[in-house]
C-alpha cells in the first residue's frame, strides 16, 4: 500500500473542486483495499472511497482522512448455461464495459453509454438513463464488509436497488466497498427503446422502421448526452460537472396535479417503478422556478445545454456550487412544495 499525504482531489473529479485528502492510497487488489481499511481503523481515521470522481462534491477544505481511490482491474465476458455475464472490476471505466457488450452483442446496458465514472460506482447509486437502470441487470455484487473485515458476495435482491438508491448509499453507507460487479446480459437481445428523445433520435436514422442495433442505439444515446453537456468532451465547459445534481422528483398524482395547477401548463411525466406514483422531471420543475440555461452565481452555474448540471465556470469553490444547489431547491419547494434531492455525494462538507 503506497500511502500519500496531501493529495489534491479536485483534478480527481469531473467537477474540479475540492482541497486535499489528509492522506490518499490507490488500491489496484483486494488486499491493498483490506489493507487501507485497518490502517484507517487502527489510527480512528475517516475513510472515503473514490471512483471514478464524475457524481461527487470535494469541499473546499478537502477531506481530513483517508481517500482510498480504487483501481481494481478486470473485465471478462462468459457465456454460461445460466446466461452471459460481463464480470467488471470496481476499478474498470464504465464506458469499457458497455463497449464490451454491445461487441459481443449483448444487450442490457446499451442506454447507459457515454455516463462517466467506473464499474464500483454503478450499484452504489443505481445507475440509470434512457430507460435502463444497473439494477435490472445486476446479478452480483463483491464487496469488501468493514464491519465484519470480509469479503462477500451480495446478490441482486440482497442490494436493495431503487430509483437511483440501494443499501450501499442508504442505511449501510459507509459499510461496503464494491470491489467486483457481475452483470447479466442478453445475448443478441433487442436494444431498450423506451424514451421519447431516443425514438426520435433514431427514427432520424431509420426512417422506414428498420430496427437499430445496439451500436446505434449507444451512439445516439451519446449524441443526445453531448446535445445536453452530460458527456465528457475535451474543451466543452458545460462538461465540468457532476452530472446529473438533482433527482426527478417521485410524487404523488395528487401533488403531480397540484404541480400542473400552480402552472401555465401541466408538467411532463413518467411513470415510477412503485404503483400510484409518477416522476416529474427536475429539469422543468428547475426552469419553471426561475433557473433557465446559462444561469450563473459568481463562478457556479448552469449548463447552457441542460438545466440539471451545475457547472464550474472556471476557478469555482465547492460553497459556490452548494449555494447555488441550494437556492435552486429552496426556489423549486417554495413554488411547487417539492423538495428536490440533491444527486451527487458532498464529502467533507
Amino acid at each position: 500500500m503506497l500511502l500519500k499525504e496531501n493529495q489534491p482531489l479536485a483534478p480527481l473529479t469531473t467537477l474540479g473542486v475540492g482541497g486535499c485528502a489528509r492522506w490518499f492510497v490507490e488500491a489496484s487488489t483486494e488486499h491493498e483495499i483490506a489493507e487501507a481499511v485497518a490502517w484507517a481503523a487502527d489510527r480512528k481515521v475517516d475513510l472515503f472511497v473514490l471512483g471514478g470522481g464524475s457524481n461527487l462534491v470535494i469541499a473546499d477544505a478537502g477531506f481530513d482522512g483517508l481517500v482510498l481511490k480504487i483501481g481494481i482491474p478486470g473485465l471478462e465476458l462468459l457465456h454460461k448455461e445460466d446466461g452471459t455475464k460481463l464480470h467488471a472490476g470496481s476499478g474498470v471505466e464504465w464506458e469499457d464495459c458497455v463497449n464490451r457488450a454491445i461487441a459481443a452483442n449483448c444487450a442490457g446496458i446499451e442506454c447507459l453509454a457515454g455516463i462517466p465514472g467506473t464499474v464500483g460506482g454503478t450499484p452504489v447509486q443505481n445507475v440509470g438513463a434512457y430507460g435502463q437502470e444497473v439494477a435490472a441487470v445486476i446479478d452480483r455484487v463483491r464487496v469488501y464488509d468493514r464491519r465484519e473485515r470480509v469479503f462477500v458476495e451480495l446478490s441482486a435482491d440482497e442490494c436493495g436497488f431503487a430509483y437511483r438508491r440501494s443499501r450501499f448509499n442508504t442505511g449501510d453507507r459507509w459499510r461496503f466497498i464494491v470491489t467486483r460487479v457481475d452483470y447479466r446480459l442478453t445475448r443478441d437481445g433487442a436494444p431498450t427503446i423506451r424514451y421519447a428523445d431516443l425514438e426520435r433520435a433514431l427514427a432520424d436514422r431509420h426512417p422506414e422502421g428498420a430496427p437499430p442495433s445496439l451500436a446505434e442505439v449507444a451512439a445516439a444515446v451519446r449524441r443526445i448526452r453531448q446535445s445536453k453537456g452530460m458527456l465528457i468532451v475535451d474543451g466543452d465547459p458545460n462538461c465540468r460537472s457532476a452530472g446529473s445534481f438533482f433527482k426527478n422528483a417521485v410524487v404523488t398524482e395528487d401533488l403531480f396535479q397540484k404541480v400542473a395547477a400552480r402552472s401555465a401548463a401541466a408538467p411532463p411525466k413518467f411513470p415510477a417503478n412503485d404503483p400510484g406514483l409518477v416522476k416529474i422531471p427536475a429539469a422543468w420543475l428547475i426552469e419553471h422556478a426561475g433557473f433557465g440555461k446559462g444561469y450563473s452565481l459568481g463562478a457556479a452555474g448552469i449548463s447552457s445545454k441542460h438545466t440539471l448540471a451545475l457547472i464550474n465556470r472556471g476557478g469555482v469553490k465547492a460553497a459556490e456550487i452548494v449555494a447555488l444547489a441550494e437556492r435552486i431547491h429552496e426556489a423549486v419547494e417554495a413554488k411547487f412544495g417539492i423538495a428536490l434531492e440533491m444527486e451527487p455525494e458532498r464529502v467533507g462538507f
